[in-house]
């Protein structure tokens, strides 16, 4: 299975300034596969440290010198780390804060080994008040599989060539195609264990089954890591996702958790998921101005899953209604379709993501993103309903250069917005510019 980053990961081996690596991502995501594969045809061993296993965190109890740490390392593992030669990986490093502390003396005292370290609850951790090294690690952002890298791991290679090198004619050709995958995709998700289970059997049920146990075990990570008294309230804004984004108002409402629900009552559980990567958190902006950020407003906000597959799993539906476009679930076809979409962005990590509502009006902008210079509504369509109305006026109002709409219409631009077809906004940045 074929992963984007390990291009990050080959440009971080070759940098002169090279710092201790940190791969950030939700449990099951696919960060140790990714480092011991990369470690694998990068290098000629590896020593691989989970600290979740508790005999090492005993390494780094002593001091922080860097000798008897690696002698220590040894001694464990019976491999002696060479510079250039070894990846060192430490997994779960969050599980010892110690060991996390150690990157920075690594970094200053023997910047030539390779280290690369990772964290489901790195977040957590250091809300904890667990020293970090500012400054002294770089950072690498995993997510589940992007619809791209997933036809990838299809083996659909040159159908993705298309789409990554615009080819619309010949999109255009095979949009039946293109449609099925991504309805497919809506199923499945771009988690690597289940992309990896339905390549080798095609059984959508087992891709449920498995779907379900992330979940179990996501859930049980609430109780196992979350402050008790918060552990309800992680699982009612967990569980209530979905829910939100299938009405036509996605803005997140505390309400709707628990009669006169406020913001202070559920801000800590959704930093805790914020934390833990499980969901995406995007904030409405007052108006389109250079940057974004300056026009944020933290009252108002959209959650999102980590996963389009996920989230089908725990709405129940089944592969038949997702294939089936008249089967009515219209409602939630268009909260599956804005997932998959902000799930695209995110992976794509050149956007600036936020949404745009009217105060006193039905008015709103599925996305406005910022990218580079230039800031770009979206607006998206689950099926081929080309009418843009909120867009329009949103351009109108603000003299808006360019705008974006992506359904399964095929690929055109007119006068004042390009048409972008569902399965190849992971090509939005090379679009626009």
């Amino acid at each position: 299975m074929k992963r984007t980053a390990v291009s990050e990961l080959l440009f971080w081996k070759n940098k002169k300034d090279r710092k201790p690596l940190i791969v950030r991502g939700a449990r099951q995501v696919g960060k140790t596969w990714l480092m011991k594969s990369f470690a694998e045809s990068e290098y000629e061993n590896y020593v691989y440290i989970n600290f979740e296993n508790k005999p090492y965190l005993q390494l780094f109890l002593q001091d922080f010198n860097i000798e008897r740490i690696l002698t220590a390392i040894y001694a464990e593992t019976g491999i002696r780390p060479i510079p250039g030669k070894t990846l060192i990986i430490l997994d779960e490093i969050q599980e010892d804060p110690k060991a996390l502390t150690s990157l920075k003396y690594f970094y200053e005292n023997a910047p030539e080994y390779h280290i690369v370290a990772a964290g489901s609850f790195l977040g957590i951790a250091l809300h904890q008040g667990t020293s970090f090294p500012v400054g002294k690690v770089d950072f690498l952002d995993l997510y589940p599989l992007s619809f791209f890298e997933f036809l990838s791991a299809l083996g659909e290679s040159e159908f993705l060539k298309f789409l990554q090198e615009k080819e619309w004619d010949l999109v255009k050709t095979f949009k039946s195609k293109y449609i099925d995958w991504l309805k497919l995709y809506y199923y499945i998700g771009g988690m690597p264990e289940v992309v990896s289970k339905f390549i080798e059997n095609q059984d959508f049920e087992e891709v449920r089954k498995i779907q379900n146990h992330i979940l179990e075990t996501y859930e049980n990570d609430f109780s196992k890591h979350a402050p008790p008294e918060v552990v309800p309230r992680i699982r009612m804004v967990w569980n209530a996702i979905p829910a939100q984004l299938a009405r036509e108002n996605k803005k997140f409402i505390y309400g709707s958790l628990k009669s006169g629900a406020r913001a202070k009552d559920f801000e800590m559980a959704i930093e805790w998921l914020l934390d833990c990567g499980l969901i995406h958190k995007i904030n409405r902006v007052e108006k389109p101005g250079m940057p974004l950020k300056a026009y944020e407003d933290f009252s108002a906000f959209k959650l999102f899953l980590n996963d389009v597959g996920l989230m089908s799993a725990m709405a129940g539906l089944d592969i038949k209604v997702i294939v089936n476009s008249e089967s009515g679930f219209s409602e939630f076809k268009g909260a599956l379709t804005e997932q998959f979409v902000l799930q695209q962005l995110v992976f794509a990590g050149n956007f600036y993501i936020y949404y745009w509502s009217a105060e006193k009006s039905d008015g709103e902008i599925d996305f406005l993103v910022q990218y580079k210079n230039k800031i770009i509504p979206i607006e998206v369509k689950a099926a081929e309903n080309l009418q843009a109305k909120s867009l329009r006026a949103f351009v109108q109002k603000y003299d808006q250069k360019q705008a974006v709409r992506t359904s399964l219409s095929d690929y055109r631009e007119e006068d004042w917005l390009t048409n972008v077809p569902l399965y190849a906004i992971g090509s939005l940045g090379k679009i626009v510019e």
